[in-house]
């Protein structure tokens, strides 16, 4: 293996101002950006005397990216980040008078944006250009006094206007380039004369060569997140669609390997100069092609050594893991892990492969996924998948059942609770609640997919989707290829425990009954600390390899994805389920009163797949055979199981140890690892100086984050994961 040092004048400098920025993004950008929204506002009021929504949408997202000031920082090769610029007293005044007297009346635009990766590899090929050219294909087809077919065409035109400031937006950063140059040393001149050459070739014209490939990926993903004013557009397999560009330019000797690892350090640090922490954006590497041949290669390689490099939270970056992953790929992917670092995520590529070609993907479509931002499924350049909407809370429902109400909710009328006289009829109970809150999911996913219908429109973004441009239809409008729900499902661990819980204490050992249990969880254990502690330690726990409680994991799991799957879209895709959570167990969790299995209220739920924290009394191994006693591939929604092991004294040992249980773990079908090497002391310093612990990276639920920057709670979370 090849070691690429990091430019250490370059590449540090570029980290550390990336670190510096994160309090000026804990704010989304767009908001902290009063220019996109001065932009918005009057791209809007240009557009007010237009009939069709998905024009003055164009012009909305038009005007921002015709009019947003271009940054470039010293040092950077690759460009595209906000400049977060102040405005001027008459500037702040019209976007004032914007928000008070129109942005009130305007149609509510909700759902899920982003998490997806666009068709890159058609981007690269063919360029603006080449896109416009199809659409005026498509045009030259249309009888517009048939009225689809004009409709049709009302959607190619606002194509056509957000590509036109997409380009726009490229050379007015090619203008800052030549601008700096001016003044700037003679290395940095030719550098910025290098930017400003690409940003006039592309996005316009197909790519020529690798920089201009990866100025080219970066630069329409950052302009996607600015024109809708949201984020999370990922990057797909760039170690697949750069690779004929980098081994083009080594063959030609215009390039050397060190000089592309360096553009790929760049764009990696770039991500965090528009994207808030706390999120998740990043790319997959490795897999299989539609033959089934593992696709490592040299960039697969260079992209895990630039998580060396850049150590930060992004890139979130996932190893699609396979029987024929080469090995040094595999020692280099858990040596990062080992080091500290809190990526790659070890993604089961056969499993999801699989899965997706149970859901309609051809086998070419199938091997083409990314994490869509943690660990939930997309299909790369043809998604409209709406990930984790909405989260669902399994240990309320189980509390619904037992007349306990989230802690943000009114007290239930106790006298008509009807508490199950055995086990069965409990789970009889659950059940039917759980279809009730699937239900009531459906209705209001459906309910926001109809309102996208009318109100809503991304032309810019159909550019880049199957089959929007093939079909004359915007993304929102139902243009791409797929258009499943996937919501997710939080806290498994916890709601597996309390039913065994009562399973066990109130209908076969008769220790405490139903009524009496639900009345202390309803007081948090006030004066009941000793029967908390029989609760959460004497009975066994989910995790620990023990079949009388994992066998409720794998009826639950059952339920929800048969409960799930039988539901389709208001565009026409399936619901499919996921058991990942972000950030949101501790959010459900903090609403959540103390459940039967010992946890106290407002603790964080489960953080995924595996045992609650703290509970895995059996090790790593015993996780591993608990949480993969039931089905993954049905829940193609994401499913991750965080392990946390202490630093190691003999590096090579625990690498060696870690392979086999990550190809443990996938072989007896496990969705996705992450894994955390962290010493809890080093955990609980970074609580008391937090100065000294600001680029401190830990895994939460599936993504990572700047330990320092997590809530008390969140922190106290990580901190009671059971370390191996």
């Amino acid at each position: 293996m090849v070691k690429i040092p990091p430019k250490a004048d370059r590449i540090a400098p570029l980290c550390q101002h990336a670190l510096d920025q994160l309090d000026a993004l804990v704010t989304p950008w767009f908001r902290a950006n009063e220019e996109f929204g001065l932009l918005a506002a009057r791209g809007w009021k240009k557009s007010s005397g237009e009939y069709w929504t998905i024009l003055r949408r164009a012009e909305e997202s038009a005007s921002i990216l015709s009019g947003m000031e271009p940054a470039i920082g010293d040092l950077e090769l690759i460009v595209g980040k906000p400049a977060l610029r102040r405005l001027n007293p008459s500037e702040q005044a019209e976007l004032d008078e914007f928000r008070k007297h129109v942005e009130p009346y305007r149609v509510v635009e909700t759902g899920m944006k982003a998490h997806m990766a666009i068709d890159f590899e058609k981007l690269l090929r063919v360029g603006v250009v080449g896109i416009r050219e199809e659409i005026n294909l498509h045009r030259n087809t249309l009888v517009l006094t048939d009225a689809q077919d004009y409709e049709k065409d009302v959607f190619y035109r606002a194509c056509l206007k957000t590509l036109d400031a997409l380009v726009e937006a490229s050379n007015h950063y090619a203008e800052l380039a030549e601008q700096q140059a001016r003044t700037a040393s003679a290395e940095r001149k030719q550098e910025l004369f290098k930017i400003a050459d690409n940003c006039r070739r592309v996005p316009e014209y197909p790519a020529q060569n690798f920089y201009q490939a990866i100025q080219c990926v970066h630069f329409v993903n950052f302009a996607l997140c600015s024109a809708y004013q949201t984020y999370l557009f990922q990057y797909g397999h760039p170690d697949r669609y750069l690779l004929p560009f980098y081994e083009q330019d080594l063959t030609e000797g215009v390039m050397t390997r060190e000089e592309a690892q360096e553009l790929i350090d760049c764009l990696s640090i770039l991500l965090s100069e528009y994207t808030p922490p706390s999120l998740a954006i990043g790319w997959m590497l490795g897999g299989r092609d539609e033959a089934g041949n593992d696709v490592c290669n040299d960039l697969t390689e260079m992209f895990l050594i630039a998580l060396k490099h850049v150590p930060m939270a992004y890139p979130c970056t996932g190893l699609a893991w396979t029987a024929d992953t080469p090995e040094q790929i595999k020692e280099l992917a858990v040596d990062l892990l080992s080091s500290g670092l809190s990526h790659p995520a070890i993604f089961n590529d056969e499993l999801i492969t699989n899965g997706l070609i149970d859901l309609g993907l051809s086998k070419a479509e199938a091997c083409q996924y990314q994490q869509s931002t943690c660990v939930e499924i997309t299909p790369c350049a043809s998604s409209n998948v709406y990930v984790a909407s909405p989260y669902i809370n399994l240990p309320q429902i189980l509390q619904d059942v037992l007349g306990i109400p989230s802690l943000n909710a009114d007290s239930p009328d106790l006298s008509q609770v009807v508490y199950p006289v055995s086990f069965e009829e409990l789970l009889v109970s659950y059940r039917n609640r759980l279809e009730e809150k699937i239900n009531a999911a459906v209705i209001e996913q459906n309910a926001i997919q109809m309102t996208r219908r009318y109100n809503g429109a991304k032309a810019l973004l159909s550019c880049f989707v199957n089959d929007c441009l093939a079909k004359g239809v915007d993304i929102d409008h139902g243009g791409a290829r797929y258009n499943w729900i996937e919501p997710s499902f939080v806290g498994l661990a916890n709601t597996v425990d309390a039913l065994y819980v009562i399973r066990k204490m109130v209908y076969e050992d008769q220790q405490i009954g139903l009524n009496s249990l639900a009345e202390v969880l309803r007081t948090n254990f006030s004066g009941c600390e000793d029967l908390r502690c029989q609760l959460e330690q004497r009975v066994v726990k989910y995790g620990n390899d023990q079949d009388e409680v994992d066998e409720l994991a794998q009826t639950l799991t059952a339920w929800v994805a048969e409960l799930t799957h039988q539901h389709k879209g208001y565009l026409g895709g399936q619901y499919v389920s996921g058991f990942f959570c972000w950030v949101m167990h501790e959010r459900l969790g903090s609403e959540t009163a103390a459940t039967a299995d010992g946890r106290k209220a407002g603790f964080p739920l489960g953080d995924g797949s595996g045992p609650a924290q703290g509970r895995e009394k059996g090790g790593p191994t015993a996780a591993i055979l608990s949480t993969t006693k039931w089905d993954h591939q049905s829940h193609i929604g994401g499913i991750a199981l965080n392990l946390k092991f202490t630093s190691p004294s003999d590096r090579q040992s625990f690498n060696t140890n870690l392979i086999n249980l990550i190809e443990t773990y996938l072989l007896r079908g496990g969705f996705e690892m992450q894994v955390n090497v962290v010493d809890r002391e080093k955990l609980l310093d970074a609580q008391l100086h937090p100065e000294q612990y600001q680029d401190l990276v830990v895994r939460i639920g599936g993504y990572s984050d700047y330990f320092v920057r997590l809530s008390p709670e969140m922190q106290a979370e990580v901190i009671q994961r059971t370390n191996h």
